[in-house]
């Protein structure tokens, strides 16, 4: 069985940082290409990061030069770093894990940028 379990959400004031976990399970990690999502009520989930098994990663333009992505691939472990946070920013934040036969969520972990 396939896990995702993210983890580091909370509550932050404008141009504060969070780090966001995601442990996986081993039998995925190494072939899956890992994302971050986000999603707002009423709003479609979207994509605000990945990377693939090689280290390669894009971001939506909303977030570069302000979130990282990352991966360590001994621990099964992906990361998003988040620095210079926005109210905009506000959200539930979604692992993902794409390998066949599909994708694989995680349960979220939300992020709240107030003052």
């Amino acid at each position: 069985q396939v896990q995702l379990v993210e983890s580091g959400g909370g509550l932050v004031q404008p141009g504060g940082s969070l780090r966001l976990s995601c442990a996986a399970s081993a039998s995925i990690f190494s072939k899956a290409v890992m994302g971050w999502y986000r999603q707002t009520p009423g709003k479609q989930r979207e994509l605000v990061a990945r990377i693939t098994r090689d280290y390669t990663t894009n971001y939506t333009d909303s977030v570069k030069g302000r979130f990282t992505i990352s991966r360590d691939n001994a621990k099964n472990m992906v990361y998003l770093q988040m620095n210079s946070l926005k109210p905009e920013d506000t959200a539930v934040y979604y692992c993902r894990a794409s390998a066949l036969p599909g994708n694989y969520w995680g349960q979220g972990t939300q992020v709240t940028v107030s003052s």
